[in-house]
């Protein structure tokens, strides 16, 4: 089987795969632009590779598979450091919440009165 259809059939997979997790509402929509804008550009570059080559000679990089290459180790590291920066996030407001239940659950038994709790001592 051909190269170009393989990775024409397999982009539009993953399109129709980020279509369908957006519609069933189990990919948010700010991490769909970032695998849309991914993939957009497999399927045509899969149909016309040469435009590829051209534009990894426009860029400066001798080899199209380079670029791509290049490129794809960017967008994961990238992500790699977007993802983080959002489990840190949550970490922080589940921390945070984590307290103030343990804060309330406190109040709620009569162990600590809320002036103690709010103003401090």
């Amino acid at each position: 089987m051909d190269v170009r259809v393989v990775t024409t059939v397999f982009g539009a997979l993953i399109l129709l795969g980020i279509v369908e997790m957006l519609r069933r509402r189990r990919l948010r929509e700010k991490y769909a632009v970032l695998w849309l804008i991914t993939c957009i550009p497999i399927i045509p570059l899969a149909v016309f590779p040469s435009a590829l080559d051209h534009l990894s000679t426009a860029v400066g990089v001798r080899n199209g598979v380079s670029l791509v290459l290049f490129l794809a180790i960017v967008f994961l590291l990238a992500l790699s450091m977007h993802l983080s920066w959002e489990v840190s996030t949550l970490e922080e407001e589940t921390r945070t919440l984590a307290e103030e239940i343990a804060l309330l659950r406190l109040e709620l038994r009569g162990d600590t009165p809320r002036e103690t709790v709010e103003g401090g001592p």
